[in-house]
């Protein structure tokens, strides 16, 4: 071979190399891998350990699903729900019952279901629709709807196989009653009438061991009962420590109070305080970051290891009994390890595997053996796809605070997986809704969805998210709009000075207080973002205290003291300055909302008003109205929906690639009251998904018979 020939070759394999990275040859992933429901989910061990359950869709809807253990190919649906899916559920210690929770369009008003395994019968237990009122009369919310109670799980015992502990407010909406209740035979008898607490402290024996009432300087009091039938003070909690301070469990006697607390240092610690003596032991503590799990073993109550998650969760084993496990576990899979359920003789746990760039693998193990049993992933088609790993970052505030991040980048922009990518690119900075809350490291199905469509994805731990101690929460009060929002400004600058982004290419997209940041970027930094895409976000926080969910009002002090107090004419003032209705005028890049109708905590009126106010102004703004959702969107034919739109949105203000509408519509109850014309083809989709809909919905005709 000559060397010019040779030449020619190695520039041929050069350029394929080149080209095999542009974005251009790389799949897109289809959204329904990513946003449909998963293939399996949330995988149980019954008690006895004779059975596995798992979530999995029948006919389109997630149900639970059972197995005897030892085949557990022969799953069959137990619930039959046709809906909005099943997400919460867990064993009872009969061994034949699946409890599950369920609301009504997404409006958190939970009923308590137990379903027989064996013959499917359906028991709804707490089958309530109405609060009745002082008058007799149902209640009803200031728009008219009826007000509907909500059910709480409070305990449930290996001790009382038959029976659980649940709250329910079906008599004063904001204070739950404890009641006990059968499962078999749906008997209720209520042990706690309650006109004052927010929270109670049980245990296995179904005793109320502490009530919970906030203070109106934002603190709270433990109180236990005493023998005159009323409450004596046990505890104080200062408000500095209030999101990082509760108790936890008690252990098999009933005389060792294990507590999460932040009293008397920053991160909150795991404590075990001695009842009868009064001693407090710290049991656990890691000083960059709060307790986030333990475990603890099911019937001896001994805690046998704590977790913090700073960057990545990290375990630590307390109790020696459970190392090899522990060890095996660790050395068996590469991804972060949870338990997600244990037997009662605690031979055999559920074991979930979670990575960045993959699906979450499950296992049986069986601890005698020391052995795991692979069983599924939540999302097969995933192995079948090339995605992206999500980087941890540590990115500081102006005011020097640690910022824990995660970037996720378009595999093909980052050869070498170092989380810079080769020039920068258009980027969405992805914030997280609470904002008592946090972003962790695994996979994250927007990461994946944005970076395959050929954006940087920046995800933030801004001030006042939850893991990093009291001193980054409480660094966070009362700034809402201010120093929370610098901080997502702080890491944008981060971002375009690493290299990562493209300055004139970056959306600010999230959900709850994701979606207000959202706003609060487009108002009060508006020059920042190329566009903004907001998730059920409130635009005027002055209303969304006024119509906080009734339940939440004996702990109102939350709100009031870290975002601002609605009561007060100097707090309205400080509110109305820091929401972004207040600043509507500003508004200059494109805007997308997103929103559920039935949604508890911010209420549709946060979405119109703000829709209103840019309409009056001639803003251009597109809205879409999803009439059976609430608080996010649920069902997975709505998510797909809005994300289809989110996509062309982002396609036509970031530059990045769009996988068209297509059939995503079908199934939805996607509705666009306004702005459906700034989209491309958003308009047509919808027409064609409304042909679509009447003709299904048309009679089946058929020719006259021939006379």
């Amino acid at each position: 071979m000559n060397r010019l020939h040779g030449s020619a070759i190695l520039l041929v394999i050069v350029m394929a190399l080149i080209l095999s990275c542009a974005p251009g040859k790389q799949k897109l992933i289809p959204r329904e891998i990513l946003f449909g429901n998963p293939d399996k989910a949330a995988l149980r061990i019954s008690p006895d350990a004779a059975k596995i359950s798992y979530l999995a869709p029948l006919d389109g809807v997630l149900n639970v699903w059972v197995a005897p253990v030892d085949k557990p190919t022969e799953a069959v649906a137990v619930t039959h729900d046709t809906l909005r899916g099943i997400r919460i559920y867990f064993w009872s210690y009969t061994n034949q019952h699946i409890i599950y929770l369920q609301d009504l369009g997404g409006d958190e008003n939970w009923q308590i279901h137990a379903v027989n395994v064996d013959t499917k019968e359906d028991k709804n237990l707490t089958p309530f629709e109405e609060i009745i009122g002082p008058d007799g009369k149902p209640m009803t919310m200031p728009n008219g709807k009826q007000l509907r109670p909500r059910a709480t799980i409070q305990e449930v015992s290996y001790k009382f196989t038959n029976e659980i502990l649940v709250g329910l407010n079906n008599r004063n909406p904001q204070y739950f009653d404890i009641y006990r209740l059968n499962i078999l035979t749906c008997d209720m008898k209520m042990i706690l009438q309650n006109d004052e607490f927010m929270a109670f402290q049980t245990d296995d024996d179904y005793n109320i061991r502490y009530a919970m009432q906030m203070r109106a300087d934002g603190g709270a009091d433990m109180y236990t009962p005493n023998p005159q039938g009323g409450w004596t003070l046990f505890d104080r909690i200062p408000m500095e420590d209030m999101l990082t301070t509760q108790p936890i469990t008690f252990d098999k006697t009933g005389q060792i109070l294990y507590m999460i607390d932040s009293r008397g240092r920053n991160s909150a610690a795991l404590t075990a305080t001695n009842l009868q003596t009064g001693e407090k032991q710290v049991i656990y503590e890691n000083e960059k970051a709060d307790l986030s799990d333990i475990m603890i073993h099911p019937t001896e109550r001994t805690i046998e290891a704590a977790a913090s998650d700073y960057i990545r969760t990290e375990w630590k084993v307390l109790d020696k009994s459970i190392q090899p496990d522990m060890d095996y576990l660790n050395d068996m899979t590469k991804g972060d390890i949870q338990v997600t359920s244990r037997s009662l003789d605690d031979k055999i746990w559920t074991i979930a595997s979670i990575v960045d760039n993959g699906p979450v693998r499950y296992y049986l193990y069986d601890r005698d053996n020391k052995h795991a049993t692979f069983l599924f992933t939540n999302r097969r088609n995933l192995e079948r796809v090339t995605l992206s790993h999500m980087h941890p970052f540590v990115i500081q505030s102006r005011d020097s605070l640690d910022l824990i991040s995660y970037l996720t980048l378009p595999y093909w922009t980052d050869k070498d997986n170092n989380g810079k990518p080769n020039a920068p690119i258009p980027m969405v900075l992805f914030v997280h809704g609470g904002p008592w809350a946090r972003d962790s490291w695994g996979y994250d199905p927007y990461h994946q969805w944005l970076a395959n469509r050929g954006y940087a994805v920046l995800s933030v731990n801004y001030r006042g998210s939850t893991g990093f101690g009291k001193n980054f929460i409480n660094a966070g009060n009362l700034e809402w709009a201010g120093k929370m929002h610098n901080d997502l400004i702080d890491a944008v600058n981060w971002s375009i000075a690493e290299g990562i982004a493209d300055s004139s290419k970056i959306a600010i997209m999230g959900g709850s207080y994701g979606g207000y940041a959202t706003l609060v970027g487009l108002t009060f930094t508006p020059d920042i973002f190329a566009c903004g895409v907001d998730i059920v976000g409130p635009s005027n926080i002055q209303t969304l205290l006024e119509t906080i969910p009734p339940y939440w009002a004996p702990q109102i002090q939350i709100f009031t003291t870290r975002v601002g107090d609605y009561r007060t004419e100097s707090g309205r003032e400080f509110l109305k300055s820091r929401s972004p209705l207040t600043f509507v005028d500003n508004i200059k890049k494109p805007l997308l909302i997103g929103q559920g109708a039935n949604d508890p905590r911010v209420k549709q009126a946060e979405a119109d008003q703000i829709v209103k106010a840019m309409e009056e102004k001639s803003i251009p703004v597109t809205y879409v109205l999803f009439p059976d959702e609430g608080h996010g969107f649920a069902r997975p034919e709505n998510r797909t929906a809005f994300n289809a739109v989110t996509e062309i949105f982002l396609s036509e203000n970031l530059g990045g690639r769009y996988q068209p509408i297509g059939k995503d519509f079908q199934g939805s109850s996607i509705e666009v009251p306004t702005g459906a014309d700034q989209i491309p083809t958003l308009l047509s989709a919808l027409e064609m998904d409304k042909k679509s809909t009447e003709a299904e919905s048309e009679p089946e005709t058929k020719p006259a018979p021939v006379q």
